[in-house]
């Protein structure tokens, strides 16, 4: 695992995947319409979202460098959950003729519309859950910090397998179970505090352990997960939260509270500063990222070797 920190300007469950049963829809956890709302609203405000792209561009332009390592020209890849356009930001002439971004706010695929793109750009209202793309059509679907949302990640992830072309492939990154830890632990302790109970304020994200099992069982092959960690300080919990809700990030699980009481708030900034915070004052925030790949079957795909098969020990090859 790596770890990165960035310098900016100045809540959480796990969800485990036991099975993954096939068109499983009843797994729902999240508001999908609140989750339009807010993403439609944080995007409204330009100038003030335009601040808080530094998370979503630093993963979109990871995700956009395992795409280029494929090394294939793409003509058309389509950008699941793509807000206003982090990963084409990081696209070229080489690596694509055309993107096609899907987000289910038309106000966040609209904020950028006028920027310069360096590839063809077209902007569908998609919703991650619903896609619509027909079988074997597509060469490459990228997610960047999107499917954390989907209530049927599962479901999900066949969809894309189904709709992408024969060893087409999936390049996705989202948040993972350790994303805002600090965040979490201090808003149930000073709830304990203050109102003897804990509530989710923080939505549930999925463990890292569950994704390469969640991408085999989806039929996707050859698949790759690797996780970091990126770290931001902020001046206090309170602009934390506030870029979270800029970014459209704040929380949509169905059960959440509508408000939480200010001396929570104020106990809860007090023991994230006390537990977490940094000599110089500022208090860090960590979003841990899972990346994935995987590939849909192919006859003229790589098979690994039959087990047993190997000439050499590994043992041998260590020593030397």
């Amino acid at each position: 695992m790596f770890a990165t920190r960035l310098v900016h300007r100045y809540p959480l469950w796990r969800r485990h995947y036991a099975t993954a049963a096939h068109g499983a829809a009843n797994f729902q956890v999240f508001n999908r319409d609140v989750k339009r709302m807010q993403k439609d609203r944080a995007a409204s405000n330009v100038e003030t979202s335009r601040t808080v792209d530094y998370l979503k561009d630093e993963v979109a332009a990871r995700v956009a460098d395992r795409l280029m390592d494929i090394k294939r020209d793409f003509n058309t890849v389509v950008d699941l959950g793509s807000g206003c356009g982090h990963v084409v930001k990081h696209v070229s002439k080489d690596m694509m003729k055309k993107l096609i971004m899907c987000d289910i706010s038309e106000q966040a695929l609209r904020r950028d519309a006028d920027e310069y793109a360096p590839v063809e750009v077209e902007r569908r209202i998609v919703d991650e859950e619903h896609l619509p793309f027909e079988e074997n059509s597509l060469e490459a679907v990228v997610s960047s910090l999107s499917m954390h949302w989907v209530n049927d990640l599962p479901g999900a992830l066949i969809q894309v397998r189904k709709a992408l072309v024969p060893d087409g492939v999936f390049v996705g990154a989202l948040f993972g179970g350790d994303t805002l830890f600090e965040l979490r632990t201090s808003l149930q302790l000073a709830e304990l505090e203050r109102e003897s109970g804990v509530s989710p304020h923080v939505s549930p994200m999925t463990d890292s352990s569950d994704i390469a099992r969640l991408l085999s069982r989806a039929g996707l092959t050859l698949t790759t997960v690797d996780v970091d960690e990126i770290v931001v300080d902020y001046p206090s919990m309170f602009e934390l939260m506030e870029d979270l809700k800029a970014m459209g990030e704040n929380n949509a699980v169905l059960s959440r509270r509508p408000i939480i009481k200010r001396d929570t708030l104020m106990a809860a900034a007090s023991i994230y500063k006390e537990l977490h915070g940094n000599p110089d004052g500022t208090v860090p925030a960590t979003f841990q990222i899972i990346y994935m790949i995987g590939w849909k079957p192919s006859p003229t795909q790589p098979l690994p070797k039959k087990r047993g098969s190997a000439t050499t020990s590994l043992k041998d090859v260590l020593e030397n």
